[in-house]
């Protein structure tokens, strides 16, 4: 009647090196997620392909020896140790694999730090800090859970959950930039169609899977029933598949929404602790005037030292946005960032910067663009390329420790955008999201209108308000001899700046005044703050970099080109005459004015302006902190829920069936429920029912099958006395027929292991075998109801027959009383014997 699936590896070994082999590539597809994570280090690639041939290893132990749970567990472990030192610590490991104190505590520490240091640091991340734990476990875990899932559960199909999870995890922990999408996913969907075809196909030639059906069965019967299976089983696998393929082909597509965990995780960086480098701009000039700051080798003509891009303002200071601390990633690999790799973008240049860090002190470094890869050197490198941190989009890396004197690195850098004038005409602006500005004088947009004027075009409206400040503006930053200007970029003095009828001022305030009168025309600009001296060395060499050379420009977004500079700073040489920067007057009448208040100035900004701690003490709620990371950790579980969802349909059919029979019509049937209650759920343990047979004899075949379940012949003796007996049973005796079954269920359930009962909650077998059941039983009845219409239709045309020849007969015979004799015979034969009572 059934069988009974024997623990352990009963498939050749041959079979077991293809699975094995299978189970490798289809894994080391997910292992290449974190190809981009980790720039493409080989090691990596090692670490992840050691833990997936060791959890393989461990499973096929397991099967063949039969290990418990506690065995496979204790296992594993131990190989992740002994192995970890090699594959996931060699930094830490003595001679690059022998197992150490500082290689153990990383393998210790790292299943549980791991995930967020490889999320919160920028890829690549390193390999150092235990961070090949991430790709070595994963293999380690899914390897083991697919090989246990292949080798010791009758059914294959089951391994496609560690496979999915494997590529889930790469996916989740990867970066925008998916490695080989769509090939992955093709090679994933046929290779695992097409093992698990071949999978089915070992089991029902070996003969894996007995059957113990006592009934006697037509050959051609039997072949319709395994072609109908395996066609079902074939379709079911397809849609499996369908599904995978329909779930993970947005996350694996490199498309612009593609969303990740470490878009959504943000490192535990805070940019309300460091100032604006802006603030420090007239120290630079008064106070450190002639003091070298540093010195650089490798800038070339027109290339300039960048310190950081400014797009926040707040009616104060012009600063890095604070609320893009999420952008700020620390750096994992400080000498492979984003980006080594790829070609260059058009009108931009890659170099080399060295770097020696001399007078300078703060914690924005000093670099030449975008930083695609930094080599620290001096007795504070290692320190320094642990506390780096930067961010792409602006192309401004800063440092947790201030950089001082005896500091110094290779900066392998791309410089800003080069381009002539001329092909910027015809270019639209870029359209980016910008942060919101605050507090902007009111004169900025009006100003800002006066000076573009009808100029339409993108390139002219921007050179317009360069050109206007840079010829009609004077220069001053008040040093000794020169022309008083106030220093600072606050909104009181960009007011003052842009009312007066000669305008002076420096860098600082020319930058961030044609900042805010291009935002207010909707043109994504903002401040950068750097050095570059006026004459550079012909051969390229090094040049030492003063407090003089430190400036301030503005760089506008164009779509096709990206941030182009543009400098409205008037020259130096353009002073001012005196008397300077008085503010326009206006006419009044000659009255007594009351005092203005005393706590209201006129070039400070109003009241209302927030201080950059008002924002950091402002308290986020719960779905502003997690709420990006809850939906990034769902959309990356949809092709496990898609999963889940036919599973818990099966289980939600199942109690519904179970209601139903325990609430049937009458008593009798309530306990032919039960008996087929204990039916459905051997045939869910792997039984195959008999085709035709007894209660008694169905429950012989149960005894045999589960030894532990003897209460089988008594409740088939139940139920048949129940269900042909001359009365009804009574409630209390349904109640305790229905107690039996839990007993008998719950001891089929214990002869069997833990995976085989989690299987049977949720097998579709017995569903299907009702069904099946159902099916024929309409299928019968129908042709019950056929035959009987077809036999009352020829009864039907017999009778018209025999009333067509005795029409005939009278029509031959000719006489009257004769003639009504055979018609009233006729009569007779087609309405049957009079029964009105007469004799």
């Amino acid at each position: 009647m059934m069988a009974r699936r024997e623990s352990g590896l009963r498939q050749p070994w041959s079979h077991v090196g293809m699975d094995a082999a299978v189970l490798l590539v289809l894994l080391t597809l997910g292992l290449l997620g974190f190809h981009a994570t980790f720039g493409g280090d080989i090691r990596y690639l090692v670490a992840g392909l050691g833990g997936i041939v060791l959890g393989l290893a461990i499973a096929v132990a397991s099967a063949h020896w039969r290990l418990n749970a506690w065995l496979t567990a204790g296992l594993t472990v131990v190989g992740y140790l002994l192995f970890g030192s090699a594959l996931a610590a060699p930094l830490e490991a003595a001679a690059g694999f022998l197992p150490s104190l500082p290689a153990l505590q990383v393998l210790a520490l790292g299943p549980v730090t791991t995930w967020k240091d490889i999320l919160t640091v920028a890829a690549p991340v390193g390999v150092h800090g235990g961070m090949l734990v991430a790709p070595y476990l994963s293999g380690l875990v899914t390897a083991l859970v697919a090989g246990l899932l292949a080798w010791r559960v009758k059914q294959p199909y089951w391994t496609v959950l560690p496979i999915t999870v494997m590529f889930v995890v790469g996916i989740m922990f990867g970066t925008k930039d998916a490695p080989m999408p769509l090939l992955r996913g093709t090679v994933l969907v046929m290779a695992t169609v097409a093992w698990l075809a071949w999978r089915r196909h070992m089991m029902r030639t070996r003969g894996t899977r007995v059957q113990e059906d006592t009934a006697t069965v037509s050959s051609p019967e039997s072949a319709r029933r395994l072609l109908l299976r395996r066609v079902g089983m074939g379709a079911a696998v397809l849609a499996v598949a369908t599904l995978l393929t329909a779930a993970a082909a947005p996350l694996l597509t490199q498309a612009e929404d593609r969303r990740v965990l470490r878009d959504v995780v943000e490192p535990p960086i805070e940019l309300f602790d460091y100032p604006s480098p802006l603030m420090k701009f007239r120290q630079y000039v008064k106070d450190e005037h002639e003091t070298v700051l540093f010195t650089v080798d490798g800038l070339g003509e027109g290339q300039r030292v960048r310190l950081a891009a400014l797009d926040a303002y707040d009616g104060m200071v012009y600063n890095v946005n604070p609320m893009a601390g999420g952008n700020f990633s620390p750096v994992g690999d400080a000498s492979r960032l984003t980006g080594t790799d790829e070609n260059l973008p058009e009108h931009r240049q890659a170099g080399t910067l060295e770097v020696t860090i001399e007078g300078y002190e703060g914690v924005w470094l000093p670099g030449g663009g975008r930083l695609r890869g930094l080599e620290a050197s001096g007795p504070r490198a290692d320190q320094l390329s642990r506390s780096l941190y930067y961010n792409d989009e602006n192309e401004t890396a800063l440092s947790t420790i201030p950089l001082q004197e005896g500091d110094s690195y290779v900066a392998d850098v791309v410089f800003p955008v080069q381009i002539d004038s001329g092909e910027l005409e015809g270019q639209d602006f870029g359209r980016i999201v910008m942060p919101e500005l605050l507090n902007v004088p009111q004169i900025v947009p009006e100003r800002a209108q006066e000076l573009v004027g009808d100029r339409q075009q993108p390139w002219e409206r921007v050179s317009g308000l360069a050109s206007t400040l840079h010829e009609s503006g004077a220069f001053s930053n008040g040093r000794e001899g020169e022309v008083t200007s106030l220093s600072g970029h606050y909104a009181g003095r960009i007011s003052a700046l842009l009312d007066a009828e000669q305008m002076i001022g420096d860098d600082e305030q020319y930058a961030v005044a044609m900042a805010l009168m291009a935002r207010s025309l909707d043109i994504p600009a903002r401040v950068v703050m750097g050095f570059y001296p006026e004459n550079l060395p012909a051969d390229g060499g090094p040049v030492q970099i003063k407090g003089k050379d430190v400036h301030a420009w503005v760089e506008v977004h164009f779509g096709n080109i990206g941030w182009v500079p543009l400098d409205p700073t008037p020259d130096k040489d353009n002073e001012p005459t005196p008397p300077q920067q008085e503010p326009k007057s206006t006419p009044k009448p000659q009255v007594l004015q009351p005092p203005p208040p005393p706590q209201e100035q006129a070039d400070l900004p109003p009241d209302t302006a927030p201080e950059p701690q008002d924002a950091e003490q402002r308290e986020r709620d719960f779905w502003e902190i997690w709420g990006e990371l809850i939906r990034a950790i769902i959309y990356s579980l949809i092709p496990l829920l898609i999963l889940l969802i036919p599973l818990l349909i099966i289980a939600w059919l199942k109690l519904r069936r179970r209601k139903r029979r325990r609430q049937a019509q009458t008593p009798s049937d309530q306990v032919s429920g039960g008996w087929s209650e204990v039916m459905s759920y051997a045939t869910d343990l792997g039984a195959e029912p008999l085709r035709s047979g007894t209660r008694k004899e169905h429950a012989g075949a149960l005894s045999s099958t589960f030894p532990a379940a003897a209460g089988t012949t008594l409740l088939a003796r139940r139920a048949d006395a129940a269900v042909f007996g001359p009365d009804e049973p009574t409630e209390a005796q349904v109640a305790d027929y229905w107690t039996m079954v839990e007993s008998q269920v719950q001891d089929m359930r214990g002869s069997v292991s833990g995976w085989r009962r989690l299987r049977a909650k949720y097998s579709p077998r017995s569903l299907m075998v009702e069904a099946k059941h159902r099916r024929q039983l309409k299928q019968a009845q129908r042709r019950r109801e056929r035959d009987a219409a077809r036999q009352s239709r020829a009864e039907a045309r017999e009778q018209r027959r025999a009333l067509e020849r005795a029409a005939r007969a009278t029509r031959r015979g000719g006489g009257g009383s004769e003639v009504r004799t055979v018609d009233q015979q006729a009569t007779d034969t087609a309405t049957g014997p009079d029964t009105s009572g007469r004799d």
